[in-house]
């Protein structure tokens, strides 16, 4: 079948982008073009140059693999979105990704340089960045930001792409992008701009007095459920779009974008798509990360060694049901009011999103880089219940989940690898310890900057771990959470 490269391509069902992209020039780059990136900000953008026009097509940076520029370079772009909801699957071609550059900091700098480019946008993760969160500052361990320090002209990683790409435009005499993250982290404009700074302030403390006067980190808030791309994904795309398409995503119909709306050289009109702009992001990624992804957090730990390998498979569990629910609950209690959002009813549709039977979302990947998710989705929230004398239970036992889960070994005695950024380190505390809920605990909240204090430190917290956890270490995670949603 002919492979998907240019509009004239599709004969099949599939919704045609609804603009000339030869019409459209560049005017975003994006860093860490993955599935999700190709499901949520290029889809919005591909919508707002079809309504309001505008040179906003992105150039997609894949940091390290080429995978990703292998499956869309010999399209120009193109893919196929597929949009699997409880009733039927639609799909759409998306042609704003311009170009593709995989693993080639020269050319992912001179694109950063370019001064047609008025917006950067990321979703490198958390680890990708190297910026210590405790302090905002570059993280000199990082293997990125210490290999850039030391040749800080010949980039590779984000913050020495950003400061080198904006040095050059400064002495060129172009206006500085706007840096837009859309990474799940708390306040991540704030973050990132500090850690542009104090990289910035390490090679060139002008540069950096200008980066802080000059540039603008808006921060944004992103939702969207999407499973990794599977060969039932390409075959879906190949029936509607009636071509091969390697480089095809699905994803649920569900889209929320949250942005401050801080862009000093334009944006395109991503309202017309459905993002929300708003004065102050914060409210609402509080929002997201204590109720969807702290309930997701809970259920991907729970349900994977539960034997559960896609989230709609847990919500099918009736005693996880009642977990899941029972999170969302607490969660919304720890939250404050949000003007325009029914906390119950923003939980009830993360529910009914989670039992999705045509979204394929694996408990394993939701599972992955858990030390860098539980702290704003877990532990913040544990903390914010027992300062103000609230249950514990739901929080402790996606607490106790993740625990059980650090020993990297199923209750039928298969092992998997933890994916987790300090996976060594949870591996070399856990190594003499022995197999008993205290000891564990005590072993990984001694982690450095992991739990807070606070929390950590507080006996009954201890205990509602421990409570929990004890029943999976025993009898097994099945049977513990029959017992747990009992309670």
């Amino acid at each position: 079948m002919t492979r998907l490269a240019s509009l004239a391509d599709i004969t099949g069902l599939a919704a045609r982008p609804g603009y000339d992209p030869a019409a459209h020039g560049r005017g975003i780059v994006h860093l860490g073009i993955g599935a999700f990136h190709r499901a949520h900000q290029a889809v919005m953008t591909d919508t707002a140059m079809a309504v309001a026009g505008g040179d906003w097509r992105i150039t997609g940076v894949s940091l390290r693999s080429t995978e990703i520029a292998e499956a869309m370079g010999p399209q120009n772009g193109l893919y196929t979105l597929i949009e699997r909801g409880a009733d039927g699957t639609s799909a759409r071609v998306i042609a704003s990704i311009r170009d593709v550059i995989a693993a080639n900091p020269a050319a992912t700098l001179a694109a950063l340089a370019d001064p047609a480019v008025r917006i950067v946008t990321l979703t490198v993760t958390e680890k990708g960045y190297g910026i210590d969160r405790a302090t905002h500052a570059p993280d000199p361990a990082h293997p990125a930001v210490r290999a850039d320090l030391a040749k800080p002209e010949a980039p590779v990683g984000v913050l020495g792409l950003l400061v080198a790409a904006l040095r050059l435009r400064r002495a060129a005499g172009a206006a500085p992008f706007t840096v837009l993250s859309c990474d799940n982290l708390p306040e991540n404009g704030a973050l990132l701009r500090s850690g542009v700074i104090g990289f910035a302030r390490h090679v060139d403390p002008a540069l950096a007095d200008w980066i802080a006067a000059e540039v603008a980190f808006p921060s944004s808030m992103v939702d969207r459920i999407t499973p990794a791309t599977t060969q039932a994904t390409l075959a879906e795309a190949e029936r509607q779009a009636g071509c091969t398409d390697l480089a095809a995503v699905e994803t649920e119909p569900f889209v929320q974008w949250v942005i401050e709306d801080h862009f000093p050289q334009g944006r395109p009109a991503w309202e017309a798509a459905g993002a929300i702009f708003v004065t102050d992001v914060a409210p609402y990624e509080r929002m997201k990360l204590t109720m969807l992804n702290g309930s997701h957090s809970m259920l991907a730990y729970a349900g994977f060694l539960s034997g559960h390998r896609y989230v709609r498979d847990v919500m099918g569990d009736p005693a996880l049901s009642v977990l899941v629910a029972r999170h969302l609950q607490a969660a919304a209690a720890v939250m404050p009011p949000l003007e325009g959002i029914d906390l119950a009813a923003y939980a009830e549709a993360l529910a009914d999103r989670f039992r999705n039977p045509a979204i394929a979302h694996e408990t394993f990947q939701i599972a992955m880089d858990g030390t860098q998710k539980l702290p704003q989705r877990i532990f913040q929230p544990a903390l914010t219940a027992l300062e103000r004398g609230q249950p514990l239970a739901p929080f402790a036992f996606a607490t106790a989940a993740w625990m059980r889960y650090t020993l990297g070994q199923t209750d039928d005695g298969q092992t998997y690898a933890l994916r987790d950024p300090r996976e060594d380190e949870i591996r070399a505390v856990l190594a003499d310890v022995p197999r008993e809920a205290g000891a564990i605990h005590d072993a990984l909240a001694a982690l450095p900057g992991l739990i807070p204090a606070a929390l950590s430190g507080a006996p009954a917290w201890r205990a509602a771990v421990t409570g929990s956890l004890d029943p999976m270490l025993s009898q097994g995670m099945v049977a513990a959470v029959r017992e747990e949603a009992l309670r």
